[in-house]
């Protein structure tokens, strides 16, 4: 075999190779703008949530710069998409008093949530002894002696969406759902037990997928 066969046997070798990759490339192209029509064509939509009520069993700030606490929250969520579902591969809740967290996180057992489903969840959050900023536990006296302490809970998760057989990749899904808790006047909720009361409230929550 000469020289020149074998200059042109490359050549014929590197100007397959370029055929194979310009056909992945315009493989991978053409699947990635089906994704995307068809996800434009669906315009899927973030869950929607309410905090349906608070279950407070302990709410004691006697000891400074501490806070023991405990609630049972009831919290649904709604699927509003007729094609997609959502799976929730983590979602832990927790409760926050003005930016600081007060109670550990609570995750809820993972689920899949079908086309227009409702979920509801019903998890405790609590925390024992609980530090808190000197500022927060002076601004947590007032709230208390006023009669009203507005508590936050947020749950903190990732969800994936399914349309037909294809499933996406993990999300970041962030939901913040404020609570006026009247704990002044307990005649203001339901008195569940001997000390706990529930507090209806029905409050729609932000969502930031």
């Amino acid at each position: 075999m000469t020289s020149k066969d074998c200059g042109n046997h490359g050549k014929r070798r590197r100007r397959i190779f370029r055929r194979l990759f310009a056909a992945l490339l315009i493989f991978l192209f053409l699947v990635l703008l089906t994704i995307l029509i068809i996800w434009a064509v669906l315009q899927p939509s973030k869950p929607r949530f309410v905090l349906q009520d608070v279950t407070v069993y302990a709410f004691n700030a006697s000891v400074p710069n501490f806070l023991t606490s405990n609630f049972q929250v009831t919290i649904s969520s709604r699927n509003p998409n007729d094609k997609i579902g959502i799976y929730y591969d983590r979602l832990d809740v927790f409760a926050v008093y003005h930016d600081q967290q007060i109670t550990y996180r609570t995750r809820i057992p993972q689920t899949y949530q079908g086309h227009k489903d409702i979920n509801v969840w019903s998890p405790f959050v609590y925390g024992n002894q609980v530090s808190i900023a000197p500022f927060n536990s002076v601004s947590l006296m007032q709230d208390q002696a006023n009669g009203v302490v507005m508590i936050t809970f947020k749950a903190d998760g990732r969800v994936r969406w399914k349309v037909g057989t294809f499933i996406s990749s993990r999300y970041h899904l962030y939901v913040k759902c404020n609570a006026f808790i009247n704990l002044g006047n307990r005649n203001t909720g339901i008195l569940v037990g001997d000390n706990a009361v529930k507090y209806q409230l029905v409050q729609k929550c932000s969502v930031n997928v």
